[in-house]
């Protein structure tokens, strides 16, 4: 049997899991989404550890997955991301040195972070990249949750940095710069990506329509568990459409391309790509079409890998992308 990969995403209503099959040709085999209690969890940050926990439990056994082994996907409020320069150094020497270089910048002490450097350009002998830090605490706290749930978690990466994959999969190289958006109840991670490589990314926190998560839940719009269709995501609900929330979102992510062309270099996106819990609601893709000046549509898994034969038909929605993209550092290394 092929060797497999799950990807995990854990935010404010659901957790999210998608597994996959091979390293140079990946595919999906299992897909599954449940429902969090109230609550439970707030954006990779685990509020109610055992009913997490048993969500996960849920989630296993409905979707069907075949390993215990998870790739995390991380993006909250908290996480540090800013552009940062560093020595040229070997991989691990440079490990070892970036809490030294970056203390300063750290929102806890050094010795208590979790640290990591995407690196985009090398200059003499500095590498020039993309920071992330957060509290070691909080990604101690997944884990432990999900070990509870008997699972492993093998690796954790940078939510956006999972997304520039999935971006990778489905827009050539020499293409310009296009950006992604994971909108989220709670918080949106915004990235743009150039040739599958991400040159700018942005944590926005914004509430975006709040009360939906309820709102849908009750008319039937999240699934609880196992593959789920992408029509819970298409609903319409007139009264959210001039929503301050909705409209505050998208004004932050005008301000964030315009940004991006005030930048030196060339990363101002011809495209957004949609994703997120909140990546196929009608409302917020008509406000953010209406409201930039690009093209607007979502990201769907299967654009992004094949599905095996045990999926076909499935309609994965868009939540589900950037658990994919964390499972192609893996399975394309």
């Amino acid at each position: 049997m092929a060797r497999s990969i799950i990807g995990m995403e854990i935010a404010e209503e659901s957790i999210r899991a998608v597994e996959v099959t091979g390293r140079r040709n990946p595919s999906l085999v299992a897909a599954g989404e449940v429902l969090l209690p109230a609550g439970a969890a707030r954006d990779s940050e685990v509020i109610d550890a055992d009913a997490v926990a048993l969500a996960v439990s849920h989630l296993w056994a409905q979707a069907g997955f075949r390993s215990r082994k998870v790739v995390l996907a991380v993006a909250n409020r908290r996480l540090l991301v800013r552009e940062f320069t560093a020595p040229n150094l070997p991989a691990r020497q440079l490990r070892a040195a970036l809490p030294f270089e970056v203390a300063e910048l750290l929102p806890v002490p050094a010795e208590r972070a979790v640290i990591d450097f995407y690196p985009l350009a090398i200059e003499n002998q500095h590498a020039r990249g993309l920071l992330v830090a957060g509290a070691a605490e909080g990604i101690e706290g997944l884990i432990a949750v999900l070990r509870k749930a008997n699972l492993h978690v093998a690796a954790v990466d940078f939510l956006p940095f999972g997304l520039a994959r999935a971006v990778a999969m489905v827009v050539p190289e020499g293409s310009g710069p296009v950006a992604i958006a994971a909108v989220g109840e709670h918080t949106t991670c915004f990235t743009v990506v150039v040739d599958g490589i991400p040159r700018y990314s942005r944590i926005i926190p914004v509430d975006v329509l709040p009360g939906l998560h309820a709102l849908m839940a009750a008319d039937g719009g999240f699934g609880e568990a196992g593959p789920v269709s992408t029509a819970r995501r298409a609903r319409p609900h007139e009264a959210l459409a001039n929503d301050p929330s909705l409209r505050d979102l998208v004004g932050r992510i005008r301000e964030t391309l315009e940004f991006c062309g005030r930048s030196t270099e060339a990363i101002t996106p011809g495209r957004l790509f949609l994703t997120g819990s909140l990546g196929l609601v009608a409302e917020v893709q008509a406000a953010l079409s209406s409201g930039i000046n690009i093209d607007v549509r979502p990201l769907l898994p299967a654009e992004i890998v094949p599905l095996a034969r045990s999926m076909a038909g499935k309609n994965l929605p868009a939540s589900l992308t950037g658990a994919l993209g964390v499972t192609l550092g893996v399975t394309k290394s």
